[in-house]
C-alpha cells in the first residue's frame, strides 16, 4: 500500500477536477473554506496524502479531520459549512 501511495500523483477532487499535491491548500492556511476542506478530504480518501500526513501538514487534530470526513461523506461539500453545522450534525 505504501508503494501505491508513493506513486499516486493525482486524485479526483470534490469538483471532479484532478488534484495534485501542488493544488492542495498551502500548509500555513488559517481560513478553512468548504472547498479547501473538501480538497484535503478528497486527497486523503484518494491516497494522495495519508491521514497522518494531512493532519501534520495542516495542524489538524484527528477529531477535527474525522469530523470533516464524516460530514463530507454524509452531506457532500455543503456539510463542511461552519454556518450550517447544527443542521448537518444531527
Amino acid at each position: 500500500m505504501e508503494m501505491q501511495n508513493a506513486n499516486m500523483t493525482s486524485v479526483k477532487g470534490p469538483d471532479g477536477q484532478m488534484l495534485t499535491l501542488a493544488d492542495l491548500p498551502s500548509p500555513g492556511i488559517s481560513r478553512w473554506v468548504t472547498r479547501r476542506k473538501a480538497e484535503v478530504v478528497a486527497a486523503v480518501s484518494g491516497g494522495l496524502l495519508s491521514r497522518k500526513a494531512a493532519c501534520e501538514r495542516y495542524n489538524l487534530t484527528d477529531e477535527e479531520y474525522e469530523g470533516w470526513e464524516k460530514l463530507y461523506s454524509r452531506h457532500g461539500i455543503k456539510g463542511l459549512r461552519t454556518t450550517r453545522l447544527q443542521k448537518y450534525r444531527r
